[in-house]
């Protein structure tokens, strides 16, 4: 018998052996000598000698999927492989919809309570209303199970067409509710926000950008030119980018024909510019992008486009720094590896890539620690730019600088004045995002009846010391501990967040920025007064200012 396997063995290590004797004789090398082989070809005859060979069993596609991954690992810190489901989650939200039911909600314990259902969508066209609690999707229990949102989304989100039978609680009624749900197209939205921030000042928050974010920011920025819009304050705060074709459609709304908006480069392939191509449809009025350390890639193209060509300024503080641009190659089997092709540059030819070293992936994912260790996020004179480093922009040839991101023309520091560990704490356990989604459960219809409009909600609705108490106590139940002098200290912030919660799950998304942007937001409060104050707008513009940069 051993001598039988000994016999197996030896056979299937010839055949391998003779397999490679056979690639030799094909690359015309002799079989007394090393032998020449294909890089590709050798990846293939080492994954086969492991399958054939290696004394447990293995799973081929995992071998080749790790391999991929090890062989970008050590290239840049943005190509990377997915598989198919993975590839799935990250194309949707940028294709700008998806086949589901059509609902916005959220986990309070283990339990998924409606917040709003989408307009026109399949829910609101059954019946389903804010406050509902979904128990069950077709034989997926979704209440009384902890399941992260990944499983939720994945047994709600669908093929369009498709049925889904749902079991919803509702308040004041005892027996739960049947629903039958044709999963239908569910736009995603890119913009957040769109408002008028003042009598002649209009505000959009773009948080990605998507294929529909262009048509999305027209039919906002319309909506306020009827009421009066003359300038526009354009938020970009922790926008983490998307496609390039959205940031140069977008880009081209404020700058003229023949301004470029954007280019890359890549030793393979040469540079390619994107250019304007007709004039854009806001060619005056002042425009203040806002932008920080989380605003990256298209969000970085756009800022640095409004910023070079002289249209406009950026305020915040220095963004990101992500400018490798990525191209995906899609396999057969729905995986795909987005492999950095080339660099982004801004039309004064500043790099917006920040340093990296390859194959340092850590490192690279400690930057944003080491910047604000370093203070960069407290002052501007912290963030150290190479000088010698210096473009100049388009129009004005004021000075600008590389070293990877966009460095905003007015720097506004982080505020962590109501920022205490009791409130982290209480954000993390997700007590305020379950208590004002219970609150609003509990009282939608006095608070609909008290507050008919938005405007009247913002005007006049008060977070009173009862609600905090509440809050307080459903922390404590949930092992965070109170401290008087720093629940006093995030107080201001605690009620602010609150109030704009309860008046999102009221009328929309818009209601919390409406909210919020006015107490919690610095970066909002510098651009508000800047757009507001035309001098000091156009000195920096004109580069006659010692703005620090």
């Amino acid at each position: 018998m051993r001598r039988f396997r000994l016999f197996i063995f030896a056979a299937a290590t010839l055949a391998v052996a003779s397999q490679i004797s056979a690639l030799g004789r094909k690359t015309g090398q002799s079989s007394e000598g090393p032998l020449e082989m294909p890089a590709y070809q050798k990846l293939g005859y080492a994954e086969r000698i492991i399958e054939s060979f290696y004394v447990d069993s293995v799973k081929p596609d995992e071998l080749v999927e790790e391999a991929i991954v090890s062989m970008l690992h050590t290239l840049d810190p943005h190509s990377t492989y997915s598989d198919p489901e993975e590839t799935k989650e990250l194309t949707s939200p940028l294709d700008g919809n998806f086949s589901g039911i059509g609902v916005q909600f959220q986990m309070i314990k283990d339990t998924l309570q409606v917040i709003q259902t989408t307009a026109g969508g399949p829910s609101e066209k059954v019946g389903i209303l804010p406050g509902d609690r979904i128990l069950q999707a077709g034989d997926s229990l979704i209440s009384g199970v902890k399941s992260p949102n990944s499983r939720i989304l994945k047994i709600l989100r669908g093929p369009k067409g498709s049925e889904v039978i749902l079991k919803v609680l509702r308040r004041g009624v005892n027996t739960p509710l049947t629903f039958h749900i044709v999963r239908d197209d569910i736009p995603i939205y890119s913009v957040d926000a769109s408002y008028m921030a003042d009598p002649t000042t209009g505000y959009i928050r773009i948080s990605r950008f998507a294929e529909s974010t262009p048509d999305e920011f027209d039919k906002a920025f319309r909506a306020l030119r009827k009421q009066g819009m003359q300038n526009l304050i354009l938020d970009l705060e922790d926008n983490g980018g998307g496609y390039l074709g959205a940031a140069h459609e977008l880009s081209s709304r404020f700058l003229e024909k023949g301004d470029t908006v954007v280019y890359t480069y890549s030793p393979k392939m040469g540079a390619a510019y994107y250019d304007v191509k007709r004039d854009g449809n806001f060619p005056e009025g002042r425009v203040v992008v806002l932008a920080n350390q989380y605003s990256a890639s298209a969000a970085e193209i756009t800022a640095g486009a409004v910023q070079d060509n002289d249209r406009g300024l950026v305020v915040g503080r220095r963004t990101f720094g992500k400018g490798l641009v990525q191209r995906p190659f899609p396999f057969p089997d729905g995986s795909m590896i987005r492999l950095t092709v080339s660099k982004y540059f801004t039309p004064s030819g500043r790099c917006i890539q920040k340093p990296y070293t390859k194959g340092d992936e850590d490192a690279y994912r400690m930057d944003m620690k080491h910047r604000y260790d370093a203070g960069e996020f407290s002052s501007a004179d912290s963030v150290h730019l190479d000088k010698t480093d210096i473009y100049y922009t388009k129009r004005n040839r004021r000075p600008v600088y590389g070293g990877g991101g966009i460095m905003p023309d007015v720097f506004v520091p982080i505020d962590t004045t109501m920022y205490s560990d009791y409130y982290r704490d209480l954000v993390a356990k997700g007590i305020i995002n379950r208590y004002a989604a219970t609150y609003v459960d509990d009282n939608r219809d006095r608070l609909h009846k008290e507050y008919p409009s938005e405007e009247a909600f913002i005007k006049n609705f008060e977070v009173t010391p009862e609600m905090l108490r509440g809050i307080v106590e459903a922390g404590t139940a949930d092992s965070v501990k109170y401290d008087d002098a720093q629940f006093t200290t995030s107080r201001p912030m605690m009620t602010t967040v609150i109030k704009g919660l309860i008046g999102r799950d009221l009328f929309e998304q818009a209601t919390y920025f409406k909210v919020a942007n006015p107490v919690l937001n610095p970066v909002f409060r510098e651009a508000l007064a800047l757009i507001n104050d035309p001098e000091r707008y156009a000195a920096i513009l004109a580069g006659n200012t010692e703005e620090k940069q």
